[in-house]
């Protein structure tokens, strides 16, 4: 197993307009990508999402997203340590794998993998 890092954050957000807005503003940089589903920035080595249907999905805050090699095994880790399951493994797209979790103490953690 390879955990690569903490490379995303992704913002639950109601209002996807302002929201680009201010973390336009807040990075300094347009979003490389702009749908109607995800709005997303790369800045300083970070990936920063802005996902609009985010709380409809139950995030109540900021989820960072940990990279890893093998997104199913370290899902499968983390439950056996006690996580429950918020987002099982879904493909948004293009092969990149998510899932999250929350953590004995209500803490949002996901997991992302990219196509090898």
């Amino acid at each position: 197993m390879t955990t690569t890092g903490l490379q995303t954050i992704i913002y639950p957000v109601k209002d996807v307009v302002r929201a680009k807005a201010l973390f336009s503003a807040l990075l300094e940089v347009e979003p490389y990508a702009d749908e109607p589903y995800y709005v997303g920035y790369k800045a300083a080595g970070q990936d920063v999402g802005l996902d609009p249907n985010g709380h409809a999905q139950g995030m109540t805050g900021p989820v960072p997203f940990w990279h890893v090699t093998d997104l199913r095994e370290r899902l499968a880790a983390l439950v056996a340590a006690g996580a429950e399951v918020l987002q099982d493994v879904r493909d948004v797209g293009n092969g990149r794998l998510i899932a999250s979790v929350k953590d004995p103490d209500g803490n949002l953690v996901g997991l992302l993998q990219d196509p090898s």
